[in-house]
């Protein structure tokens, strides 16, 4: 990275903890690293290219809510309608959160007579079209969910070998989104499963988010770029730490795969279901935020706390993920007992960088980012802002980017800045 002077630091917390414990640098990202490539062009490292699937979508990670990880097959038109109403009401669908995905068991068991999928006459009576229709009138979208088999996931209808009739049935109705699962797939290579949905959807002539479940299985990052929008890089996430942190570290391996057009997916979001705290809810969120995952709320949000939706509002840490460079944040450094205490960095647009210290121990400590680990020459003179608390006005010239005490469980996202520029709020807390 060229030399990085007169830095701002902005400081958000959500769970970190460090100590001065013998360090384990990780390879540093190519594009956190300026002096090896230009930061404009981040497609050079995809073997495949990213922006190849052509429906202009995906310039961003995408944003909304599913149904699966807190109502799984308790879904209903009036939980759809109620959570369209409750997006908007709460000023969630405001800040980017537009798409109401409906996953499995909206269907029939047995297509009809044509061949036809159908929804569920006894919870979506007034069929898909309508809820479409009354999702739209919202500001919002709509999506739905099938499976590249035989069977879904839940034993409802796949779409395996129905692509080009499902897609014209979806786009007829109105979706404007398609979650595409990976069960009862008959044993037949997902590269061969995928595409004739990309192609029977691109033919509706209606454009359509593509959003493949491969569980990661096959390597989605390295051919699904030209396939959908996003791809799902591990197995389904549930609502623990072990969970959320496993698959954090899996989908870090693809960072270099994503980018606009294409994202890697970790799954969708578990905050607010009541597993893990909310210091971890904190992190679950940040991290996500950081690696442009998709933010797909995975909650009731007809009924969260304030603390669940102070969690999905923060406007900073949206902007993270939706930043327009599109650049994924990876982990570039850890150290400590079983590489507990790490640091986690990705570019901004505006010559910035996000960095994250994220404590994955049971104590607390005060994480330590090396400015080597980052790009940044020692020399570099930077000012600390502790957001919450004001710019504190030291200028740091040494080998160390930071040092915060933190408590367990939580971890905190910095922002660099050139001198000149202006200094986001971020969050603050104990």
């Amino acid at each position: 990275m060229a030399k990085i002077s007169n830095m701002l630091i902005g400081i958000l917390f959500v769970q970190a903890i460090s100590v001065a414990v013998t360090a384990r640098v990780l390879p540093l990202h190519p594009y956190l690293n300026r002096q090896e490539k230009p930061i404009t062009n981040i497609f050079d490292t995809s073997k495949y290219g990213i922006l190849q699937l052509g429906n202009g979508l995906a310039r961003t990670p995408q944003m909304g809510w599913n149904s699966w990880n807190f109502f799984a097959c308790d879904i209903s038109e009036d939980v759809i309608k109620e959570t369209a109403d409750a997006l908007v009401s709460t000023g969630l669908a405001k800040l980017g959160y537009i798409y109401v995905n409906i996953d499995d068991c909206w269907s029939e068991p047995q297509r009809d007579s044509k061949g036809q999928l159908v929804p569920d006459p006894q919870t979506f009576p007034s069929g898909i079209k309508a809820l479409a229709d009354y999702v739209h009138s919202k500001g919002l979208k709509l999506g739905i969910y099938s499976d590249a088999g035989a069977f879904t996931c839940q034993v409802r209808p796949g779409s395996l070998f129905h692509e080009s009739d499902d897609a014209k049935l979806f786009a007829s109705w109105g979706v404007d989104y398609l979650k595409y699962d990976n069960c009862f797939n008959l044993g037949i290579d997902p590269e061969t499963r995928y595409p004739p949905m990309r192609d029977a959807l691109n033919e509706t002539g209606r454009t359509i988010f593509y959003s493949l479940c491969e569980w990661g299985v096959h390597d989605p990052a390295l051919w699904a770029g030209k396939v959908g929008n996003s791809w799902r890089t591990t197995d389904d996430i549930n609502d623990s730490w072990a969970s959320m942190t496993t698959i954090a570290d899996l989908n870090d391996k693809w960072a270099a795969f994503a980018g606009p057009g294409g994202w890697n997916d970790p799954d969708m979001l578990e905050v607010g279901n009541g597993g893990m705290s909310y210091h971890e809810y904190r992190a679950h969120f940040s991290i996500w935020a950081l690696m442009k995952a998709p933010l797909l709320i995975g909650c009731d949000v007809r009924n969260m706390t304030q603390e669940t939706f102070e969690i999905l509002s923060n406007e900073e840490v949206i902007a993270v993920n939706q930043d327009s460079l599109g650049v994924q944040g990876r982990k570039v450094y850890s150290y400590g007992p079983d590489g507990c205490y790490q640091v986690w960095a990705g570019p901004l647009s505006g010559e910035r960088l996000a960095v994250v210290l994220w404590n994955r121990g049971s104590k607390p400590a005060t994480i330590t980012a090396k400015w080597a680990s980052l790009g940044i020459e020692s020399s570099t003179s930077v000012s600390i802002r502790i957001c919450g608390r004001g710019v504190v006005e030291i200028l740091l010239s040494h080998s160390s980017l930071m040092l915060y005490s933190v408590v367990p469980g939580c971890c905190c996202i910095s922002f660099l800045w050139e001198f000149s520029r202006l200094v986001a709020e971020l969050w603050y807390f104990e």
